[in-house]
């Protein structure tokens, strides 16, 4: 029995249809707990300030002692942004004004603005799958037909975005420096104020630590952390929706739930990996229910069949998922670069 046929007729509804089927279900679970949040704040953000300040002072001593608590670090941090993204959802907390507040400090905490990244975490889970509206909050995936059709210029530079070496390298540079400090014309003026907010008072938190702790340091415990933080959250994101039989659909055909079920992989984690990544690797409940906190994520998972024939991924599975590039409209898959070249796909897609 497939996830599709596990759900009830009318669960293929569109975002924001009259009827959500699971909402009832789910609803259990989308409660927070406050003593259960407060317990997973105190586990992210805390051990991830301690740590710092363990590298603040062991720098002097050790460099490489230093750069080998930067791992942990990183986990913690990766962590304290899944208490972020349940923030931005308004999961995390009871009031919509604790999430808020709370999203807005921990913003600075991750380097993020709240509002701008609140909307456009809304807009992957609302176009997630939607072959017609691409390009919000997620991973650049052409078709077979589009790269077949692209420019040699426009080729090379999807080439090189899609290829590891650049995605999980200066892919987290760009999304956790560069990308949140920029606003455009199509932005909201409240959005673009959270940009500017955000990035005047980490100008002004980074030159205060900087000359509390001097530049070297800084750079030496808050780059590495960075980059292995950013890069592990790249690859989380990545393999969300991004595997063989991952779903794409015209938004005539598009349903909410289906992209949730079908588009949304199970990414079976070893438990510390899963700890440190907040549960995101379940990722099919949290695209059904956004609003369920990511303590409870696997409590829904493992209470409802419907989750249990969702398609999983083992984090080597997960790691090989990043050698596929291009959509098949023809075959209903992502394919690699050498398999849209065979006879065999082009046949496929031409029946």
């Amino acid at each position: 029995m497939s996830a599709t046929t596990a759900m009830p007729e009318s669960a293929g509804v569109k975002a924001g249809g009259s009827h959500n089927p699971w909402r009832e279900v789910l609803a259990p679970y989308a409660r927070p707990r406050i003593s259960a949040s407060l317990l997973d704040l105190a586990t992210s953000i805390l051990p991830y300030f301690a740590l710092q300040v363990a590298m603040v002072l062991l720098a002097p001593v050790s460099i490489w002692l230093t750069l080998l608590l930067s791992i942990p670090t990183a986990g913690f941090l990766l962590r304290t942004y899944i208490v972020f993204h349940d923030c931005a959802h308004g999961s995390f907390l009871p009031s919509k004004r604790a999430n808020q507040v709370l999203g807005r400090c921990v913003a600075f905490v991750v380097y993020t603005p709240f509002a701008a990244w609140k909307h456009a975490h809304a807009m992957h889970h609302a176009t997630a799958g939607d072959l017609d509206r691409r390009g919000d909050g997620d991973v650049p995936t052409m078709t077979v037909a589009e790269f077949q059709a692209a420019s040699w210029g426009e080729r090379l530079i999807y080439r090189l975005f899609r290829h590891p070496a650049i995605l999980f390298t200066i892919g987290p540079f760009v999304a956790l420096v560069i990308q949140p400090r920029l606003t455009n014309r199509k932005m909201r003026t409240r959005i673009r104020r959270s940009v500017y907010l955000t990035n005047a008072a980490l100008a002004v938190g980074i030159a205060g630590l900087c000359l509390l702790i001097g530049w070297q340091t800084f750079l030496l415990i808050q780059v590495p952390m960075v980059l292995m933080a950013g890069g592990a959250g790249v690859f989380l994101f990545f393999v969300q929706h991004q595997f063989e039989d991952t779903y794409w659909e015209n938004t005539d055909s598009w349903a909410y739930s289906e992209a949730a079920l079908r588009g949304s992989s199970y990414l079976k984690l070893p438990k510390v990996l899963q700890y440190f990544s907040g549960n995101i690797g379940l990722h099919h409940v949290h695209h059904l229910s956004a609003r369920i906190p990511n303590y409870n994520l696997q409590a829904a998972h493992d209470d409802n069949p419907v989750f249990h024939e969702v398609p999983i991924l083992t984090l080597w599975q997960g790691l090989r998922a990043t050698r596929l590039k291009l959509w098949d409209e023809g075959q209903n898959k992502l394919v690699t670069f050498s398999e849209a070249r065979a006879p065999s796909a082009a046949a496929a897609r031409t029946a």
